[in-house]
């Protein structure tokens, strides 16, 4: 059986609940990972859909700002955020970076 790791556990519970808090609430947006929660819609439309369009400059702009090994580790939330994993993580790459270990799809 695998071991759960207690406290990233408790760190993805928590960043979820912020998260969860931003969006539905209106509040002030949070910084996660170098990255302001009220940006996070400049890349909604490149993963949206079934065949998304490439990310636009300013969701580029924002993901090369990212730092991208922490957003990494909240990969296993995006579902519970509506958000399709194999797009999100194909960011990276489609903004000219080098996707990190931890973002790639299992």
């Amino acid at each position: 059986m695998a071991q759960i790791n207690v406290n990233v556990l408790i760190m993805n519970l928590l960043v979820f609940i912020a998260l969860l808090i931003t969006l539905f609430s209106g509040t002030k947006a949070i910084v996660i990972c170098d990255i302001n929660t009220d940006k996070l819609d400049l890349c909604k439309a490149a993963i949206i859909g079934k065949h998304p369009p490439k990310p636009n400059t300013k969701c580029c702009g924002l993901i090369k700002k990212a730092d991208l090994d922490c957003l990494c580790r909240y990969k296993s939330l995006l579902p519970a955020l509506g958000i399709n994993p194999t797009k999100a993580l194909a960011l990276p790459r489609k903004c000219g970076l080098k996707t990190p270990p931890g973002c790639r799809e299992t």
